[in-house]
């Protein structure tokens, strides 16, 4: 695996892939990889000839209350998960890097990043589209990873890729789950041991929720009702939000259909610590 800190190197790097013909994938990730990463990494590799794994701790994406200087980091750790996962070339770069002195230029996808996480971080999807947008052109793959975890974000990103023209394909990998239903995060380190164990009730509140759907209620408010009863049961969580959308368009359906699918995602704080996990419902 070869590991390259600079946008030049990277750049020339891909030139050489493309002329020699071959398929390139990116995964984009933050770093302090887990089992989720590592499945889009998985993922990348049966479509690609070259996998590209980044590591960038996206400070555009935080607000100044965030985390991102407690963000958990480990470098020397994510470099032997990277290789042994099938990475090529694992790119790193600076924050200097990627926003040299006086930078200026943000991408901004309109209306769907207002709703859900937008409410509660609302400079966080102009983050996101930024330096997702300069992966791209500076890795130029033919095809990107990302999780369904973040569900919004994969939304998100397919517009700007279809309203930028961007010559290359989004492909979703399922989420990764511990093996009593937490979704795997790089925040799940933050948890003590009593909100690990309250945290169960998240995956445990979509299931609820997806039984709800399949036995033919059809009034959203009703199974957000139960869920949240369900949740707030635990002493440590709040709920920023629970939503019942069209998947497309992110917006809350005002009755379950009766076919298609409907996104149901949640937002929870456990002490410092906030989680977020989706399940897609499908009605047949």
């Amino acid at each position: 695996m070869r590991i390259i800190s600079s946008v030049r190197e990277m750049q020339q790097a891909t030139d050489n892939f493309r002329r020699a013909g071959k398929l390139i994938g990116v995964v984009p990730t933050m770093g302090y990889l887990h089992e989720g990463h590592l499945s889009l990494i998985h993922l990348a590799r049966r479509h690609a000839d070259v996998v590209i794994t980044t590591i960038f701790v996206n400070p555009t994406q935080f607000a100044p209350n965030e985390d991102f200087t407690k963000y958990p980091r480990d470098i020397e750790r994510d470099t032997a998960l990277a290789e042994s996962a099938g990475t090529d070339i694992l790119f790193t770069p600076s924050t200097d890097e990627m926003y040299p002195r006086e930078y200026r230029t943000y991408v901004v996808v309109e209306q769907i990043t207002k709703m859900l996480e937008g409410q509660f971080r609302p400079t966080h999807f102009r983050g996101v589209t930024t330096i997702v947008t300069k992966l791209f052109n500076i890795t130029k793959p033919h095809v990107a990873v990302f999780g369904q975890k973040d569900a919004q974000q994969v939304v998100v990103i397919k517009q700007m890729v279809k309203d930028l023209n961007f010559d290359l394909e989004i492909i979703v990998a399922p989420i990764v789950r511990e093996q009593d239903g937490l979704a795997l995060s790089s925040r799940n380190v933050y948890l003590s041991e009593s909100e690990r164990k309250q945290s169960i009730v998240l995956s445990s509140a979509l299931r609820r929720a997806e039984e709800y759907v399949h036995r033919g209620e059809k009034t959203p408010s009703r199974i957000i009702g139960e869920m949240k009863k369900m949740i707030t049961a635990q002493p440590s969580a709040r709920v920023d939000y629970i939503s019942i959308a069209d998947p497309a368009s992110l917006e809350d359906v005002s009755a379950i259909p009766h076919h298609g699918s409907v996104l149901i995602s949640l937002a929870v704080r456990f002490g410092q610590t906030r989680l977020i996990d989706n399940m897609l419902v499908y009605i047949p």
